[in-house]
């Protein structure tokens, strides 16, 4: 079996003058505390450090996100509550240092069908898009969808603007025939259901 710093550096394939891959690859393990570190940096610091460049950045991070897809693979699940929504979407957002905002697309039974990252903001901020949301569980042909979000500082308290980002999207769903689940922050361990308004008459 290879070790964490040879499967690096089959990934990175080449290094810097003077330093080779397994260098290089032991090199970023020893500077992110390991792989588990590593895989939560942020795309333009792999591209900022000696001898990563975007090219490779990109290359990682496809990796690390691969690795997650595969330790967590999607099975047929109905969402029934905002406990099934969060287990599903732990899956794209633990571990993200950037606020992230998934949509868990279902059919008409809530059974999940898609789960798709439709905004990537900063670390203590990301917008939820209205429109971008509704298109997705379209496009997809849900019937019904629930969102989730993360709260990197580690406060899953919702704010103002997740409770009126909530809003809006329940009314916007209501207007085009759709089925809003519901809303939930995640941070860390703990989690928060934005309680929405009620619907509009």
């Amino acid at each position: 079996m290879l070790s964490d710093q040879e499967l690096l550096a089959i990934l990175l394939r080449s290094g810097t003058r003077g330093t080779g891959a397994p260098e290089l690859a032991a090199s970023l393990l020893s500077a992110h505390g390991g792989v588990h570190g590593l895989a939560s940096v942020l795309p333009e610091e792999l591209a900022a450090a000696t001898g990563v460049g975007l090219a490779k950045a990109a290359s990682l991070v496809a990796a690390f996100e691969l690795g997650r897809r595969a330790g967590h693979p999607e099975e047929k699940v109905v969402i029934r509550s905002a406990e099934d929504v969060v287990r599903v979407a732990r899956r794209h957002l633990d571990g993200q240092r950037r606020e992230r905002v998934v949509v868990l697309v279902c059919d008409a039974s809530n059974r999940l069908t898609h789960t798709i990252v439709v905004s990537e903001g900063s670390v203590d901020r990301s917008a939820v898009p209205v429109r971008e949301i509704l298109n997705a569980v379209l496009r997809h042909d849900g019937r019904a969808f629930a969102l989730a979000h993360n709260h990197p500082s580690g406060n899953a308290e919702p704010s103002s603007a997740d409770v009126q980002a909530t809003a809006d999207v329940q009314d916007a769903a209501g207007v085009v025939g759709l089925r809003f689940l519901g809303h939930v922050v995640v941070a860390h361990k703990a989690w928060v259901q934005v309680q929405p308004r009620p619907a509009k008459a």
